[in-house]
């Protein structure tokens, strides 16, 4: 299928690479409901009704475009907008601006669907502003309490339902009416790794997601002066903290396929002449079993909590996420696959929207190729001929699902 006329995937992109742009970290910092990613989402919008898309946002946040009118069975796609502090310029908007593409192509060509089809932008995927990833899916689909989703705060102490309310959202929670409607979701995504490169193939399908979790590491001290507080009568929650940095590399390579990192830390009250009274840390636990996952956070707990009682602190290790390994639906998978012309078929460490809705609806993903190999940084990105594939590989699929029988 030839590229619609207009923009296309390229073009779009073209069009956002200004918005939400961090000048200190580099790259892109949008969290949701904050100017950046209300930009994206006026501008989704925009496009999506100049396709003659009909659009609605849930009660969750997420905006839904529809080719025609809402029905179940729908065949949907989609992704996100918003991006990690400092993250590529891909992660969540290529699948967006594919999913439009997509559609133009299908238009321009005078396709008429047998099936509902629809775009979907998920909000607060990255999990950056209120610390949960997927939090606009796991609100559709009841995998999250909405008391609990309220509750959550953001670096400057407003909570979810605060901001959410500000943004026109206050009944967010489990929405069986709009989760009915879906018979197929499909979500394209830039590779956050090289399997792609190593295959020389700018297209793969995406095969499942490793066990993954989030956990907070509260370690408590006694603030005092950098200066004047011998070394020997602190209580500094820094060096527990730092142990579990070190504790978090050590024990996943214990454990073969296993993934751990803290890339935040909180120290209070962060002066560099003050000894900290607490440090928050957050630590992210990928792997191929929950043995192994689980594992690995109880390696890194007791480490903080023997680095704790020699420096004189209390620490505590909270679980805030847990999402268990995610096969996508193996009949859809080689359907597509089999579609594309045998495509190869790629699992990854990273979660997704896909991920949460595959508990609920038959789920597939569609993976483009990272020359870089680089994710959740700048350097991230797609080369225009996998970008240019990608877009046709998606309107494809769209196309064999919303016409053929079953999903």
């Amino acid at each position: 299928m030839t590229a619609a006329p207009g923009l296309g995937a390229l073009g779009l992109l073209r069009e956002i690479e200004g918005v939400g742009r961090d000048r200190r970290r580099g790259g892109y910092s949008r969290h949701v409901f904050d100017d950046a990613e209300r930009t994206l989402r006026d501008w989704f919008v925009e496009r999506a009704e100049r396709l003659g898309l009909g659009v609605v946002t849930d009660r969750n946040g997420n905006i839904w475009a529809w080719w025609g009118e809402p029905g179940p069975d729908a065949i949907v796609t989609g992704s996100h907008l918003d991006s990690v502090p400092g993250g590529g310029a891909h992660d969540g908007p290529l699948g967006v601006v594919s999913a439009l593409d997509a559609l133009a192509r299908l238009k321009e060509s005078g396709f008429v669907p047998a099936r509902p089809l629809a775009i979907v932008v998920f909000a607060e995927e990255e999990g950056s502003r209120f610390g949960i990833a997927c939090l606009g899916s796991r609100l559709l689909s009841g995998a999250i309490d909405p008391a609990r989703a309220g509750a959550l705060v953001d670096s400057e102490g407003r909570s979810f339902a605060e901001v959410a309310s500000d943004a026109g959202f206050g009944a967010f929670g489990r929405d069986d009416e709009a989760l009915d409607r879906i018979g197929v979701f499909v979500e394209l995504h830039v590779e956050q790794g090289r399997g792609l490169i190593d295959l020389d193939a700018p297209v793969a399908v995406g095969s499942s997601i490793l066990e993954h979790g989030r956990w907070r590491i509260d370690v408590r001290g006694q603030g005092n002066h950098a200066g004047t507080t011998e070394i020997a009568d602190r209580r500094d929650p820094m060096l527990p903290a730092a142990t579990a940095v070190a504790a978090a590399r050590a024990a996943a390579v214990r454990r073969t396929g296993s993934r751990a990192t803290i890339g935040r830390l909180e120290p209070l009250p962060g002066g560099t002449n003050v000894i900290a009274s607490r440090v928050a840390a957050w630590l992210d636990v990928r792997g191929r079993s929950e043995a192994d996952t689980r594992a690995v956070v109880a390696d890194v707990a007791a480490a903080v909590a023997e680095a704790a009682a020699a420096e004189g602190c209390e620490a505590s290790v909270v679980e805030e996420s847990y999402s268990a390994e995610v096969r996508f639906d193996p009949v859809l998978r080689d359907r597509l696959a089999g579609t594309l012309g045998g495509l190869p078929v790629l699992p990854t460490g990273a979660g997704h929207d896909a991920g949460v809705l595959a508990a609920r609806v038959p789920t597939a993903m569609l993976f483009v190729r990272n020359p870089s190999g680089v994710s959740h940084a700048p350097e991230e990105g797609a080369d225009d001929a996998a970008i240019e594939a990608g877009a046709a590989a998606l309107a494809r699929s769209l196309e064999e699902l919303s016409t053929g029988a079953g999903s």
